[in-house]
């Protein structure tokens, strides 16, 4: 499989939809991805056709979200090359957090150490019901590196975020949905569908507010309530001025669906 084909893009309806495409390596992260990885998402961020961005990976061979770091290439690193791996990767998924964008993770098989800590990054978490998801890397005598022990707390709670780093247990889709990880599991074939049915409906909605709505809770949810609310207070009035606030009203008031530019 060609390199240049490892992140495959399709665009429809102001959704973007990002495949991770290594089958033969279970679509694991080699430094040639990650890199193409960076720049589709830096790309993204300004491009205002884009509303709403959805991460799986690619079906063929064995299904596979992704199985985190290219443990081949991994092995033939020197400690600063790993060094400078865990801080791109790590750099990545803080720009999946971070892009200002709603960010769906149709996770659709096997989703281990980078895996699954990518889709921990994303907004909205959906699952296929083969999925098995796990942060695993104490079985290899390292921890989670590109965000695990600090999203996955975040998400299950500290108990079970320990218990599931300390043992580097894998969990079914099923267990992923009890725990709060996933939004919804599906079968197989459904699960791109779900995806775009949800990041379509998101897409209607006004650009700038989805970028304020995500950067307060984003930001809210690790401070005090009353910091939070002032996060808020001034996310609103970035909407305030926009040119797409005035054709919400509008059109409410012209009873027909409003036109959002981003503006």
């Amino acid at each position: 499989m060609s390199e240049e084909n490892a992140l495959l893009k399709d665009s429809r309806n102001g959704v973007l939809t990002l495949t991770i495409n290594r089958p033969n390596a279970l679509n694991c992260f080699n430094m040639s991805l990650l890199k193409t990885f960076r720049s589709t998402i830096e790309e993204v961020s300004f491009d205002r056709a884009i509303k709403v961005l959805i991460i799986t990976g690619s079906t063929e061979g064995k299904n596979a979200f992704s199985t985190g770091a290219d443990l081949k290439e991994r092995a033939g690193m020197t400690p600063d090359e790993v060094r400078f791996y865990i801080q791109t990767i790590r750099d990545l998924f803080t720009s999946v957090e971070e892009l200002p964008k709603p960010v769906i993770a149709a996770v659709n098989g096997y989703a281990f150490g980078g895996g699954l800590e990518l889709a921990l990054a994303c907004d909205i978490r959906l699952a296929s019901k083969n999925a098995i998801v796990g942060l695993t890397e104490t079985s290899l005598a390292v921890i989670p590196g590109a965000g695990g022990t600090q999203r996955l707390p975040r998400v299950v709670g500290l108990a079970r975020a320990k218990e599931m780093i300390f043992r580097a247990r894998r969990i079914s889709a099923q267990e992923g949905l009890e725990y709060g990880l996933f939004l919804e599991i599906t079968e197989p074939e459904n699960l791109l569908g779900k995806a775009l049915e949800i990041a379509e409906e998101i897409a209607k909605n006004g650009p700038v507010a989805l970028a304020q709505a995500k950067y307060a809770i984003n930001k809210g949810s690790e401070v005090s309530l009353p910091v939070g609310l002032s996060i808020e207070s001034n996310a609103y009035s970035v909407t305030i001025p926009t040119k797409d606030r005035t054709e919400g009203l509008t059109a409410f008031r012209e009873k027909r669906k409003p036109v959002y530019t981003g503006e």
